[in-house]
């Protein structure tokens, strides 16, 4: 239950969809919430749908392609002014398709090394930053 000054909880999933090493990220659509900001594809969790058929269905709806959600990567909270989002993200296996930018203004297949060239909202900058660690621990091994 709610209380008179609580703020609304959303719960969005986002994919991490892997190529030859790279991960797809989006540009925000201009005139939304956050509009010029880079994220990982993906949307808000509707009533009752769990969260891998959500990241499922809004991949499909935003890029045109079917993915398979795989395990939960990375859980993040975030507080905003106005609402709080659990974003939930995913890696993602790409099935089918070839990536369009049908809800976005712009997607980019990015090398995780340069991921922190791009500006995310803060829930993704922390998702960011876990690649980040993981790609240079994984190049520290290979070295």
């Amino acid at each position: 239950m709610k209380g008179k000054n609580s703020k609304p909880h959303v719960h969005v999933a986002a994919g991490l969809i892997w190529k030859n090493g790279k991960v797809l990220i989006a540009k925000r659509p201009k005139g939304s919430h956050l509009e010029g900001f880079w994220e990982f594809p993906g949307g808000k969790q509707e009533k009752g749908e769990n969260l891998r058929h959500c990241i499922e269905r809004e991949i499909k709806e935003e890029l045109g392609i079917e993915i398979k959600a795989g395990k939960l990567f990375l859980l993040v909270k975030h507080e905003y002014d106005y609402k709080v989002i659990s974003l939930h993200t995913f890696n993602c296996t790409l099935l089918a398709g070839e990536p369009k930018a049908l809800q976005c203004q712009e997607i980019k297949w990015v090398d995780p090394a340069r991921l922190c060239e791009f500006e995310f909202p803060p829930p993704d900058m922390l998702v960011v930053e876990t690649i980040c660690q993981s790609s240079r621990c994984l190049y520290r091994l290979r070295s």
